[in-house]
């Protein structure tokens, strides 16, 4: 499993959690399997996403799309500010207790 880290920057989270909401990637259709949506308690204008996938090549083609169709399009990101951080990771332990 390969994890796709986003961290952004929005103007009200309201607005973003809506235009998340419509879906303008096609998550579920290009791979992603699951999400969690993450917000720090000291800042409200941070929002951090943990998409996984399958592999790192779908992760990188999911951000490939969200670079050059999704972030630069107000209408289908009008709350983000300045460029997201990005990360592709991949598991390298986990233990439960």
């Amino acid at each position: 499993m390969t994890t796709l880290r986003l961290e952004l920057e929005v103007r009200d989270f309201d607005l973003w959690r809506e235009a998340f909401g419509k879906d303008q990637a096609g998550r579920e259709q290009r791979g992603m399997r699951s999400y969690r949506i993450f917000r720090p308690i000291d800042d409200e204008h941070k929002v951090l996403l943990d998409s996984e996938f399958d592999d790192a090549a779908t992760a990188q083609a999911f951000l490939d799309v969200m670079r050059t169709q999704v972030w630069p399009d107000p209408d289908k990101a009008p709350a983000k500010i300045g460029a997201p951080r990005t990360s592709i990771l991949e598991l390298v332990e986990h233990h439960d207790y």
